[in-house]
């Protein structure tokens, strides 16, 4: 019944679920209630939240429960995340959060079958598994991660194959921003298609 009830998205592994100000991307500044789905395949070296990984240290939460959780607070905006959010079908939480009016965000590297009705998709892209083509059709931002020169290859090979409305940012990793931030920087002012993302919240010491 458990295996049934996963299966049908009706309840997901939630690691946390918050109500912050959300810190990256197009949607900076805005606040959001979060929720941290468990499992991720792709094990980014420099993640940071590695302790979402493993799907089996995080409560099987109902969905509808999950739910509750985020109207009893004032958001307008949710954002399914993770860990790697699709790994699980959303079909059904999506529908509940629609129900509620909700405006429902997904942050996802597309690295697996896509699920969901979303409002807004932020595709982030990982080199060692790389989004599903079926991803880059639905995404309405790309995100690409920089660790190093290598990477903005990387990011222009994926904004070959996002839609013409896509919004474009690269992010420095965290601890290498005082060494790739002025490249970003160059490299925007050089290709002004492309926008800086920095994680903001960490600035403003929120989650």
């Amino acid at each position: 019944m458990t295996t049934d009830l996963t299966q049908q998205g009706k309840l997901l592994p939630l690691m946390e679920d918050f109500y912050t100000i959300q810190g990256e991307g197009f949607h900076t500044g805005k606040a959001a209630y979060f929720l941290r789905v468990g499992g991720c395949d792709v094990g980014c070296y420099w993640c940071d939240v590695k302790e979402s990984w493993n799907p089996k240290l995080h409560p099987l939460t109902d969905a509808d429960e999950i739910v509750k959780r985020v109207t009893g607070n004032p958001a307008a905006t949710v954002v399914v995340t993770g860990g790697e959010p699709l790994m699980y079908n959303l079909d059904y939480l999506c529908n509940k959060l629609k129900q509620q009016g909700l405006q429902v965000h997904l942050e996802t590297s597309g690295s697996h079958p896509f699920s969901g009705t979303f409002d807004w998709v932020c595709l982030s892209p990982k080199r060692k598994s790389p989004p599903k083509p079926e991803v880059f059709g639905k995404a309405n931002e790309l995100k690409v991660i920089i660790f190093d020169d290598t990477d903005f290859e990387w990011a222009e090979e994926n904004a070959r194959l996002v839609g013409p409305d896509c919004y474009l940012c690269l992010q420095p990793e965290w601890s290498r921003m005082p060494v790739v931030l002025p490249d970003i920087i160059n490299y925007v002012m050089k290709n002004p298609r492309w926008h800086i993302s920095l994680q903001a919240h960490k600035f403003m010491h929120i989650p």
